[in-house]
């Protein structure tokens, strides 16, 4: 799998799903502008350790080119100069991915929307929606300017899933359904420019958060499932990462225009493993064992 000569950015590249689709974009030969909040000098209101730089350095040696941007995407202005910064460095735009997120810290579980916190609430579809169009308003534009672009919207939960599940409260079920429905509405734009758009979700994902939840490491990811044996089914973000990375390569990619895919199923079709070698499918493991109040046993789903 090969990238080199493309151009991406990585829009929410400091942790997570984003920091692990810059990687395999790197690791294929990709120049990736990565870009996010947080950096050695400035935490956003996260307030945790990762930064923009520690993402483009990784980039960079694992084959690729990495530049890290500080930009804010709900502010229009910030975008159109980090676009314009690739427009002079690069003149070009092959892959743009919208995975800015930030929501975590305003969540409010399982509560309907007359108790849950009304500005939380509002920011957190803030943070997930309009960023993403702003983004895409902006970076889109220098994307079609050539055949052949990929944009992909990084959600949660692939669309048949989030369309049958209440997931949460109102405010992120709204937001993850949102992101589904924008890939596909992309793509009824962008098909006239030889482009392809896809909503993409990982399954249940090892970030660097959710492993501080569980009081565990990447070494030792595995203690948890003493107390939460559905973690079994988790997944690194470079899996993810290697799905976006496969699209990208794909030179027949346009079959995907508009839909809803996940890591998992894409492994499949394209045949790339977990930094482990396992291949984890996990939203039919939700649906058929873990939603079905069964024990965990990720036999032959991982």
């Amino acid at each position: 799998m090969q990238l080199t000569g493309k151009v991406a950015l990585v829009a929410g590249a400091t942790r997570g799903a984003g920091r692990g689709i810059a990687a395999e974009l790197g690791a294929a030969g990709t120049t990736v502008y990565v870009t996010g909040r947080s950096t050695r000098t400035q935490r956003s209101d996260y307030d945790r350790p990762e930064t923009i730089e520690e993402t483009a350095e990784l980039v960079t040696a694992l084959g690729g080119t990495g530049i890290a941007i500080q930009a804010d995407h709900l502010v229009s202005d910030q975008v159109r100069e980090v676009v314009a910064r690739i427009r002079a460095e690069q003149g070009r735009l092959d892959i743009l991915v919208n995975d800015i997120w930030g929501g975590e810290i305003l969540m409010e579980w399982n509560k309907p929307v007359w108790e849950h916190d009304l500005d939380k609430g509002l920011r957190l579809l803030r943070l997930q929606v309009e960023t993403h169009l702003i983004t895409a308003h902006h970076a889109l534009a220098l994307m079609i300017e050539q055949p052949g672009g990929l944009l992909i919207e990084v959600t949660d939960g692939p669309a048949d899933y989030n369309a049958g599940h209440y997931r949460i409260n109102p405010f992120y079920d709204l937001a993850k359904v949102s992101v589904n429905r924008m890939g596909w509405s992309h793509a009824q734009d962008l098909v006239r420019h030889d482009a392809t758009s896809v909503s993409l979700s990982p399954g249940w994902l090892r970030s660097e958060l959710m492993l501080e939840t569980f009081g565990v490491r990447e070494e030792n990811w595995r203690d948890a499932l003493a107390t939460v044996p559905h973690f079994a089914i988790s997944e690194t973000p470079r899996f993810v990462g290697r799905a976006a990375a496969a699209l990208a390569a794909d030179p027949d990619r346009a079959r995907w225009n508009g839909q809803s895919l996940t890591s998992g199923q894409l492994a499949k079709v394209y045949g790339f493993t977990d930094l482990d070698g396992s291949r984890p499918d996990a939203w039919p493991y939700v649906v058929e064992v873990q939603d079905a109040g069964k024990p965990a046993d990720v036999t032959g789903y991982r």
